[in-house]
Parts: C-alpha cells; structure tokens; sequence
C-alpha cells in the first residue's frame, strides 16, 4: 500500500451542504435562520457569555485573590535526577534540558534535596534547598547560586 493509494471509508465523505440556494434545495429562502431576529441577520448573533441583558455568570461569581505578574517561576529539580550526569561535570540549566531532564528553563532552577547524590559534581542553579545543598557538600560537590 502506497500513501496514494490510501482513500476514506467508503460512505464516510459527504459533498459539502449548501444553504439557501432556492426552495428546491431543500434548505432555501431563510436557510435554517428561521424570520427575522438577530440571529436571522448577516454578522447577527451575541457574544460568548451573552445571557439576554441578565448579569452573566462571570459577573456573578465572587473573585477571588491575585496573580502577581511579577513572580518568578522556577523549575524544580530532585537531586536524585543528577545521577544522570558523569563524575566531576558542571551542571548547568542548559545542560539540564539538553538531557531531558527539564522541558524549559523559566526564571531559574530550584534544586530540590529529594533522593540522593552519588557523583561529585558542580551544580549551577538559582536556588538550592538547604538538605540539597548539604547532600551536594557532603559528597564533595559544590552549590554555586546563579
């Protein structure tokens, strides 16, 4: 089978339906708009939300909090993940998503102490969590805040 050759199910295309073409089409004169009315003219109908002059649900329902555009995002990363790389080598955020550890560097990694650390290594992160920090130490690696 050859990708030209492949065709749908039979039964499964039907010719596009064409509205208000004459009375003998099935489907003429007003085209399924029934008379008159907003939703009958060209460009008529309401906007999403829109619920006849009634206060919309969105205007009903109480807010609540903020979103502070100004945070920072960090992406986290257990430390158990950096086993992943060779004794001695620097880690860094590029490093991290050229391995696929981490999908997208935001404002900065966190680097969390959950698991442990078998290699001596050289981590470069935003933030360290202070069991990390130790645990990074301890196996003789270093903590550098970027």
């Amino acid at each position: 089978m050859k990708l030209s050759e492949l065709s749908p199910a039979p039964g499964s295309v039907r010719e596009h339906y064409r509205k208000g073409r004459g009375h003998a089409s099935g489907n003429g004169k007003q085209a399924g708009r029934g008379h008159k009315g907003q939703n009958a003219r060209s460009g008529g109908g309401v906007r999403p939300g829109f619920e006849g002059g009634q206060m919309p649900l969105y205007r009903r329902l109480p807010k609540r909090g903020f979103t502070n555009v100004f945070a920072k995002k960090y992406v986290e990363v257990n430390l158990s993940s950096l086993n992943a790389f060779e004794e001695g080598s620097v880690v860094t955020a590029e490093l991290l998503k050229n391995m696929g550890i981490i999908s997208k560097v935001c404002d900065g990694i966190v680097i969390l102490g959950n698991g442990d650390i078998e290699k001596k290594l050289t981590v470069k992160a935003a933030k360290f969590t202070k069991s990390a920090q130790e645990k990074i130490l301890a196996v003789g690696g270093k903590a550098e805040v970027v």
